[in-house]
């Protein structure tokens, strides 16, 4: 179907371009634009993303130096650094949120029976937040500290498949916990925080919308302990410690959360560390609460790949709408591949694929004999300016 096509054509062929055109409409985002439309500016962006450009002007030299495909490419205005600049300013970048979300909602069912290692059913959701730091004089809307701006990136993860389901952009002041004050919970499901996250009242309220949670205690947690949970032999060879029902003392605590709580201490043996879990599910075995909260380092990997793909040192804009648009624009592929890597259901991790992808895009291998046939690892594909960022 897509012999003789490039690589870079054959990944974009898996966009829902009437979708994205709706997006576009939605935002009146083409008004006045005569020649580089909104997809040329995401398809310029996306090809940054995935050969890990590091500014504009490098992006459309090595375009420019292809130029007679790119109208195999899918782009058809022409390119320059001030079109590609003046787009990113202008254009509303909920334009690329409302898409992202799109493909985010077309992810989501082709990953919903991805095996998690746990005996449960559930839909299981990791929350962290994730601070970009910022040049004060070049991002001044994003001020952060006195000598230094920021952008903060809160993110809900669905663990089966490492879906981001929900994101908030923010700048680097707004505290980790805000966010729940706006966060959609789902009866059911749980929602897996670390203790950045402890407030009561709002756990209170996931616990009244029938969600559970799991969130490591702080030190300074004051509770009495109504009794104790019998802990099997095995439970205890794997680290549980006890598994309490308890109910808050203190002042505001009690007041904030009425009912009982479960605490579970347990200690990791491979980090030699001691971890302290309070979750409002009494049924699941105490086990399962530590092994949840240990499938938190997967929000991590996607923060990971975000910081690659976003070139951290240099945005490729500074104003508030480029910045959201960059970013959006890289969760879009992100979500994109994962796509491709199921619905083609391809066995190579997914960090594989965007890497292969890279060194490949102008080539016109067709994409599954590129990625079915490849025995490429991780780590044999590293690329140099990859490393740079995990200094």
């Amino acid at each position: 179907m897509h012999i003789g096509h490039l690589v870079f054509s054959q990944v974009m062929a898996h966009l829902p371009k009437h979708t994205f055109r709706r997006c576009v409409r939605k935002y009146n985002g083409e008004r006045k634009v005569k020649s580089f439309s909104c997809l040329d500016q995401f398809l310029v962006m996306a090809f940054a993303q995935l050969t890990y450009r590091e500014s504009l002007r490098e992006t459309v030299v090595c375009l420019r130096s292809q130029s007679e495909k790119l109208y195999h490419m899918g782009i058809r205005g022409g390119i320059s650094r001030n079109t590609l600049s003046n787009a990113n300013k202008v254009r509303d970048w909920r334009i690329y949120a409302d898409f992202a979300q799109a493909l985010i909602n077309r992810a989501r069912p082709l990953y919903a029976d991805e095996d998690l290692g746990l005996d449960l059913n559930n839909t299981v959701y990791a929350l962290d937040a994730s601070t970009i730091d910022l040049c004060l004089s070049l991002f001044p809307w994003a001020k952060f500290r006195s000598t230094q701006s920021a952008v903060k990136l809160h993110t809900l993860v669905d663990l089966r498949g490492n879906i981001p389901t929900f994101i908030d952009i923010t700048d680097g002041k707004v505290h980790d916990v805000n966010v729940l004050d706006i966060l959609m919970t789902e009866p059911g499901a749980f929602y897996i925080m670390d203790r950045g996250y402890l407030d009561f009242g709002r756990l209170f309220k996931i616990h009244r919308s029938g969600a559970f949670f799991v969130i490591r205690a702080k030190s300074n947690t004051q509770y009495k302990r109504r009794y104790s949970n019998p802990i099997t032999a095995e439970e205890k060879a794997l680290g549980v410690k006890c598994d309490q029902i308890i109910v808050l003392t203190g002042v505001e605590s009690q007041h904030d959360y009425p009912e009982q709580l479960r605490r579970i201490k347990y200690h990791d043996k491979e980090i030699d560390k001691t971890f302290n879990f309070l979750t409002n599910n009494f049924t699941i075995p105490a086990q399962t609460v530590a092994d949840l909260y240990k499938q938190r380092w997967q929000v991590e990997l996607f923060f990971k790949w975000i910081k690659q793909h976003l070139r951290i040192k240099s945005f490729f804009g500074t104003s508030e709408n480029a910045v959201k648009s960059q970013i959006w624009i890289a969760v879009s592929v992100y979500v994109l591949i994962a796509i491709i890597k199921k619905e083609r259901e391809l066995e190579i991790e997914l960090y594989t694929i965007l890497q292969i992808l890279s060194l490949t895009l102008f080539e016109k291998t067709p994409l599954d004999q590129l990625l079915m046939k490849s025995d490429c690892t991780t780590e044999e594909l590293v690329i140099g300016n990859q490393l740079n960022l995990f200094d």
